[in-house]
């Protein structure tokens, strides 16, 4: 009996900007290879030759994408999970050292172990588009930044500033047009946009920002949907003792885009304007009532994508 056959083989990738460090578990093989296409490919091929389980990489700031989309194009299960969660692991099983090498082999025992979930890697169209609204943030930064600038800098630098901030409003509209372009092109995305934006306060980067970052949206139950964005609050209670419950983890990003999206709403939608005005009236602050609110509209934008229905005031 050929018991190779059987064993659940685990990879982890160590990814450095100009190196790839590969370790298969438990058959205890390393390959170290350029972080390059030519290379990345031959190492894929390589790894379809084993039953593989899963492969996982940290998040490394984009120099990780090139081999997990080669991964993903041949439909090898491929994971990238929060480095801190290896770091967590590696100090846990009491691993000090640090090599490229030992640093692989950390993240393929923490894939056997851990068994992270593996999540479908979003489309070309996806990331283009999650690229975009990047961008488009930068820029919006950016532009905040000069404008600052303009209060308080000397009047002789004023017409160097408004210069910028007219280049940054001219790429900030292109951005807006070309992500409204890429969106109208999908189908699927293009209605579940019609959907997200008939709620009065959120718009289309709200919307696109939602589609992009949380392709999970539409597909969970309000508990898991509001813990995944990370507003739902986790208790902090040990013995006698109850802590004051806090939002933990999530996706700042999308928090972020929806706290200031939350801002409009509370002024133009009436139900989140009611719900915000009732949670401050018995002794919230008007952060924790934001917050709340948010959560509230995350779970109503669930529900709809999920029964394809659009914005209702009275069911909501």
């Amino acid at each position: 009996m050929n018991t190779k056959s059987h064993i659940e083989i685990n990879v982890g990738v160590d990814v450095g900007k100009s190196k790839l460090d590969i370790v298969l578990h438990p058959l205890d093989l390393h390959f170290s290879i350029p972080n390059d296409d030519e290379h990345i490919h031959k190492i894929v091929q390589v790894l379809k030759t084993h039953q593989v389980k899963r492969i996982v990489t940290e998040a490394t700031g984009r120099y990780e994408h090139a081999f997990v989309f080669a991964c993903d194009k041949v439909d090898l299960p491929v994971v990238v999970v929060n480095p801190t969660n290896i770091r967590r692991y590696a100090q846990a099983i009491g691993v000090l050292a640090k090599t490229d090498k030992i640093d692989a082999t950390e993240i393929a025992q923490f894939a056997a172990t851990i068994q992270p979930d593996i999540k479908p890697i979003p489309d070309r169209q996806s990331r283009i588009i999650k690229d975009l609204l990047i961008r488009r943030t930068q820029l919006l930064e950016m532009q905040t930044m000069e404008k600052n600038r303009l209060q308080i800098m000397p009047k002789e630098l004023h017409s160097s500033i408004k210069a910028l901030l007219k280049s940054l409003q001219t790429q900030i509209e292109k951005l807006t047009l070309k992500l409204d372009q890429l969106v109208a092109e999908v189908k699927h995305w293009r209605i579940k946009t019609e959907i997200l934006t008939s709620v009065p306060g959120v718009g289309k980067v709200l919307a696109y920002t939602l589609l992009s970052e949380l392709p999970e949206l539409g597909k969970l139950n309000r508990k898991e949907i509001a813990a995944l964005v990370g507003v739902a609050p986790m208790n902090r209670d040990s013995g006698s003792y109850n802590g004051k419950r806090r939002i933990r983890g999530g996706r700042h990003r999308i928090r972020t885009v929806m706290f200031m999206a939350m801002l409009s709403s509370i002024q133009c939608n009436p139900v989140f304007k009611r719900y915000y005005e009732h949670l401050k009236a018995v002794g919230k602050l008007p952060k924790v009532a934001l917050i709340a609110c948010m959560r509230k509209l995350i779970v109503i934008l669930n529900t709809m994508l999920k029964n394809e229905e659009r914005w209702n005031e009275k069911s909501a």
